[in-house]
């Protein structure tokens, strides 16, 4: 099942895509698709409606970020080998953890704005992870149950601001629109396997990253339970897994984005994103 959220920013309306990739209004079954759609037992209600009985959604609405209300946005550091390398960085013998403001999600195909002083805004095309369970100190064997679905996220970084600047990595990750998520959100039983999906981003038409999440040196289920060892995980909680090599920091020459580019990214079984760039 693939949930999502359609319409215009701060008015959208729940619904899914249908097998023929329509949208389909969920209004009359769940409020939005926060916390309380992501509960197993609203999982497997929804699962249960036939998607042809549910109003078509003419036209083609805005996609806003499938997941709304999130109270954590947590982000894992270095989580590819061949990433870690491109950068110059060892693999982390523990998960790198740092946070996202929640004010920087955004819809798939909404404008990435430049900072004001920004010269390094850079691009990750990572798998994110919603949780659906309340998860606290869970074991590796129980953690997957914890999962509502996966979906596409773009970690948009401004690395002077995350390198450069002292302190930790979140002032360099949290500006507005440094978090596209969507376009949906798709449960795990159309996953088969989280750990074998091919992952690319594109600038320009430029393919830079081409990768697959099997180089996670932390999967899905690892993180899952070492995350809870130190914080209660909720419903609608998104963790943002790492991304592959190919960024503009790894380039030689370093290449940034700039007004007037444009980023498409895709990760398979979970849709593809589109964001021109512009100033902030």
């Amino acid at each position: 099942m693939k949930l999502l959220r359609y319409g215009a920013k701060g008015q959208e309306k729940p619904g899914l895509l249908d097998g023929q990739g329509r949208i389909r209004d969920l209004s009359g079954h769940i409020a939005d698709v926060g916390a309380a759609a992501l509960l197993p037992d609203t999982l497997d209600r929804l699962k249960k409606i036939d998607a042809e009985s549910l109003p078509l959604v003419p036209g083609k609405p805005r996609f806003g970020p499938c997941v709304s209300g999130t109270g954590k946005f947590i982000c894992i550091g270095l989580n590819y080998s061949d990433h870690a390398a491109e950068t110059g960085a060892t693999v982390p013998p523990e998960p790198i953890i740092f946070m996202k403001a929640t004010s920087a999600i955004s819809g798939p195909d909404d404008p990435i704005e430049i900072p004001r002083n920004s010269e390094k805004t850079d691009w990750e095309v990572e798998l994110g992870v919603v949780i659906g369970k309340p998860a606290k100190y869970v074991p590796e064997s129980e953690a997957m149950a914890h999962v509502a679905g996966y979906c596409l996220i773009n970690d948009v970084s401004e690395r002077a601001f995350q390198a450069e600047r002292q302190g930790q990595w979140t002032k360099g990750k949290s500006a507005d629109t440094f978090g596209p998520i969507g376009p949906w959100l798709v449960t795990p039983d159309e996953i088969a396997d989280p750990q074998a999906l091919p992952m690319w981003l594109e600038v320009n038409g430029h393919r830079y990253q081409n990768g697959s999440t099997a180089t996670m040196v932390y999967g899905v289920r690892y993180l899952v339970s070492y995350l809870s060892q130190f914080m209660s995980l909720q419903p609608g909680d998104i963790i943002s897994t790492g991304t592959p090599p190919g960024v503009g920091l790894g380039q030689n020459p370093q290449v940034y984005l700039k007004a007037g580019d444009v980023v498409t990214l895709g990760i398979e079984g979970l849709g593809t994103q589109r964001q021109d760039v512009i100033q902030g």
